[in-house]
């Protein structure tokens, strides 16, 4: 489906610019496996052999964390330079564009409560949101200490989620290099 490989944006582009959002913790709510589950057969409907890989990532992915009432969802695709293969089609689906990035596309449910990020396939970025996920499905230490984390985060003020989400970059940092070194420690 696509062509050759043509160059990438070079810089963030938020469409619409910077929001303000009001950020809340929500308890653990089994629902999200189902709004998941929803989004992802849109998007395998939308975009067929396109989407390689559908996968629900991010806190509401983790049984028994707290989250954002926020379901993330990672799609694959073999060239995120080639919009025409996925971005159209995701947005006659119902979704908005919101991240325009080197790398990375954003789309989300005009209600905000749906992100799907499009990465290329072996994009490393794609494998870390599933190690993370994946770490913190396991791990109850880390599940704890990323939860504290978001809690104490959600004290202060934030511009806007994307200033929320480089806070915690220490933390999620640490957590995916104990899931790599378990990784590594396995036959």
């Amino acid at each position: 489906m696509t062509g050759p490989r043509r160059p990438d944006v070079t810089a963030l582009e938020l469409v619409g610019g910077v929001e303000k959002r009001t950020l809340l913790l929500a308890d653990p709510d089994p629902r999200w496996t189902d709004v998941y589950a929803v989004h992802a057969q849109r998007i395998r409907t939308a975009l067929g052999a396109v989407a390689v890989q559908v996968e629900h990532i991010g806190s509401t992915a983790v049984p028994g964390l707290a989250a954002k009432s926020i379901v993330d969802v990672l799609v694959t695709v073999d060239d995120v330079t080639a919009e025409e293969d996925y971005l159209d089609p995701l947005l006659d689906a119902g979704y908005e564009l919101r991240v325009r990035e080197p790398g990375h596309r954003l789309v989300r449910t005009p209600a905000r409560d749906v992100h799907v990020h499009v990465l290329a396939v072996g994009d490393p970025a794609a494998d870390d949101y599933l190690l993370l996920r994946d770490q913190l499905r396991a791990d109850a230490g880390d599940r704890d200490l990323y939860e504290r984390t978001k809690r104490a985060l959600l004290e202060r003020e934030w511009a806007d989620m994307n200033a929320y989400a480089e806070a915690k970059t220490e933390v999620v940092e640490t957590i995916k290099a104990r899931a790599r070194a378990t990784r590594e420690q396995r036959p």
